[in-house]
């Protein structure tokens, strides 16, 4: 009988092995499966040289650039359609549920996500725990500390979407071996994990952030290259986990805002400069700005294919708008922009086109979503305005509101806005109003909206109220406290008995 047991077990691993999805394996000669010390005698050895680790290195790099769909596209779902920042613009059951509040464990997109997003640490795990076995010795001390350090940071970035989006979920930090009858009892665990609580995975990647800041660790900015898991991504992060934990810690948030302004970035002067495309309409006009601490570049020659989920790609003449695209701005956040008068950042947020479909709008003035507008433009994932609004939240929750007003007008004069009126200086209820209205303006369409009314307690008075707001909304159920965090995938609670259900669904 314990055979038989045994035998199940290891046919349920396998299975479990070759149908989830979690095929992140870089394209490249070697791989986890190609090179897994089959002629050692070490069987602990999987990349015996330093060509092949740069591989799995390289991986973590390739898997960022080609995450378009789920830490992008879906990611911009998740915050701005799952909002009040946008529509699900097409009538796909996945989306229009994301609007109306109504997601539930078979939603096809959240089952990606979540496969996906284990498959990212996957990658990262691949270098953390191979990378010091290596016996090449021309893989020099130096390069193995900062590639685990890089590697560690893209660990800590998904795991805390993940905590964000799930609450308690699986925290992985080993690779499974080989599975065999023998040992499919002491495998089982890395195969079919269980859910950590919130503690423990914030725990993790705070573990995982400050060890990449340690000497000889991740690198220092490279102002030519913001494609890169530098030291100030590390810090970046750590703001916002700070901002984010259950127990916040706005002395922290404050402390790596300003570790990551010490590293001399800077606000772009002419907002445009992030998304531009150049007059000839060839490719965009500026990468890596100073404001710029993580994008994912596509340089002419290569090339993003998530544009054309938003509308258009305007450094092609041939381009159409052919479906019902994403991400279709929403009228109260127009309307927000009208209110403050926010000419600037309206723009570079939303164009206006005559597509051959009506489902939100007229077809002859449709709003689309701007800020990819063509292949070429990078994904950019986190830059200094953003850091400077956390911060100025920060110094809202501890009283220090003249300090929060001087970031958030910085913030404000660079789109040709005034500053804030005295009357909203001199309370803290508006000032934190004010810091959240700005970070919707200034970051719209960036992967904010949803955290931020999280984060902030905003979440049930904002969103329940928007059907009363916003004509063009679907009916909505109402966000409640069950329902802020979006469900396991079914799927996965099926292969995996040790999975369990978040509330309310």
């Amino acid at each position: 009988m314990k055979n038989r047991i045994k035998l199940g077990l290891f046919m349920g691993a396998v299975l479990f092995a070759t149908s989830c999805s979690l095929d992140q394996d870089p394209i490249s000669d070697f791989s986890e499966i190609t090179v897994g010390g089959k002629d050692t005698t070490d069987t602990s050895v999987k990349f015996k040289t330093k060509e092949e680790m740069k591989t799995q290195y390289d991986g973590i790099y390739k898997a960022i650039q080609n995450a378009q769909e789920a830490w992008y596209a879906d990611m911009l779902v998740l915050n701005e359609t799952h909002s009040d920042n946008a529509y699900c613009g097409s009538s796909g059951a996945e989306l229009t549920s994301l609007e109306q509040q109504t997601q539930d464990g078979t939603n096809k997109n959240i089952e990606r996500d979540w496969n996906a997003f284990l498959g990212y640490i996957n990658t990262a795990n691949r270098v953390i725990n191979n990378v010091d076995l290596v016996p090449d010795q021309s893989l020099t001390q130096a390069e193995r500390k900062q590639w685990k350090a890089e590697a560690k940071i893209w660990r800590a970035w998904i795991l805390f979407d993940m905590v964000r989006l799930w609450g308690d979920v699986p925290v992985v930090t080993e690779e499974a071996p080989d599975i065999t009858a023998e040992n499919v009892e002491e495998v089982y665990p890395l195969l079919y994990p269980s859910r950590k609580p919130v503690a423990e995975v914030y725990a993790q990647i705070i573990s995982d952030l400050n060890a990449a800041l340690e000497p000889g660790g991740a690198p220092a900015v490279n102002a030519g290259n913001k494609f890169l898991l530098t030291k100030s991504v590390a810090n970046a992060l750590l703001a916002r986990v700070y901002a984010e934990k259950p127990v916040r810690d706005y002395a922290k948030v404050i402390q790596y805002a300003e570790a990551v302004q010490n590293d001399g970035f800077k606000l772009v002067p002419d907002f445009s400069d992030l998304f531009s495309v150049n007059d000839a309409k060839t490719d965009v006009n500026f990468r890596n700005t100073s404001e710029s601490i993580f994008e994912v570049t596509y340089p002419v020659g290569s090339g993003n294919w998530v544009t054309w989920m938003f509308g258009i790609d305007h450094v092609d003449p041939n381009s159409t708008y052919n479906w019902a695209k994403w991400i279709t701005p929403s009228r109260d956040l127009i309307q927000a922009y009208e209110n403050e008068g926010d000419n600037v950042r309206m723009n570079q947020a939303i164009v206006w086109g005559q597509p051959s479909w009506s489902n939100h709008y007229p077809s002859d003035h449709y709003p689309f979503m701007y800020k990819t507008r063509s292949k070429y433009n990078s994904i950019i994932k986190i830059r200094l305005a953003d850091i400077l609004l956390l911060k100025a939240e920060a110094y809202v929750e501890t009283g220090n509101l003249q300090a929060a007003a001087a970031l958030v007008n910085t913030v404000r004069n660079r789109a040709k806005l005034a500053d804030l009126p005295a009357t909203t200086v001199s309370s803290k209820e508006k000032m934190a109003d004010a810091v959240l209205n700005e970070r919707r303006l200034e970051l719209a369409y960036e992967g904010q909206r949803w955290f931020d009314l999280v984060r902030t307690g905003k979440v049930f008075s904002i969103l329940n109220s928007l059907n009363t707001r916003d004509s063009g909304r679907l009916p909505m159920t109402p966000v409640t406290e069950e329902t802020v965090l979006l469900p396991v995938p079914q799927t996965q609670i099926d292969k995996n008995p040790n999975l369990t259900q978040n509330k309310g669904y």
